[in-house]
């Protein structure tokens, strides 16, 4: 089965939040990327709403018919959040307050007790689960230990890298991939995959379950157009 695409729209909230208004409508472009062909859509709200709002999510929690995908940083206001939303998804991303964008994985040793308390809950509630880790095997490890369902691979490392030595770049991801499935974690990944270095990355993890693509998905359809864009990035994952 091909990895399923699930398109982040939380550059669309920012380009409606810079004028206010509605315009772009985040859940009628939701809607049309599923209709587009997109197996998922993310959002990641943030404490200062700067992009998605706590009530874009529930507004689209009454129109994804896909898989809905509520990243964050597990602080109450999320877990609350999620917990009404109750979307296919949460992603645990440990991205505090203040942070431009996601920039580093969880650290599951140290945070072990915290992640567990959380993972628990949401499982309770019928909740997939996945925890934002870098390759570090010990991470890897640490999300299982934790009972997360799923890991989401922090691609930007690979991305940074690919045009330089694709080969060196994915390396690490190739490793942590196998070692997760060994410990019976499904895999997902995202941050900075994009037209060109996607496929190379799917090609070579085995079993990807979801990549998560947001900034890179929305600047190619400036060029190409939502619905053509869509379809460009479900070739990269269909091979």
């Amino acid at each position: 089965m091909a990895t399923r695409l699930s398109v982040n729209v939380n550059k669309i909230a920012t380009l409606r939040n810079a004028r206010g208004g509605s315009n772009p409508n985040v859940v009628q472009i939701a809607q049309d990327c599923e209709r587009y062909g997109a197996q998922g859509i993310t959002v990641h709200p943030r404490p200062d709403e700067r992009h998605i709002r706590y009530q874009d999510v529930l507004d689209l929690k009454e129109v994804v018919k896909t898989e809905f995908n509520i990243e964050g940083y597990p602080d109450e206001r999320y877990m609350e959040l999620v917990l009404k939303v109750k979307p296919t998804q949460a992603t645990l991303v440990p991205d505090p307050p203040g942070v431009l964008t996601s920039n580093a994985g969880w650290d599951t040793i140290k945070n072990e007790l915290l992640l567990t308390e959380l993972i628990q809950e949401l499982q309770a509630n019928g909740i997939r689960t996945s925890i934002f880790v870098d390759t570090n095997l010990k991470n890897v490890e640490g999300a299982a230990k934790v009972g997360s369902n799923r890991i989401e691979l922090y691609t930007e490392p690979y991305a940074s890298q690919f045009h330089s030595n694709k080969g060196q770049a994915i390396a690490p991801f190739v490793e942590a991939a196998k070692h997760a499935k060994k410990l019976g974690l499904d895999l997902n990944a995202g941050h900075d995959l994009d037209l060109y270095n996607l496929k190379y990355f799917a090609q070579n993890i085995a079993d990807l379950d979801e990549v998560s693509i947001g900034h890179a998905l929305i600047c190619d359809s400036l060029y190409y157009g939502l619905e053509n864009t869509i379809q460009m990035y479900l070739q990269q994952l269909a091979f």
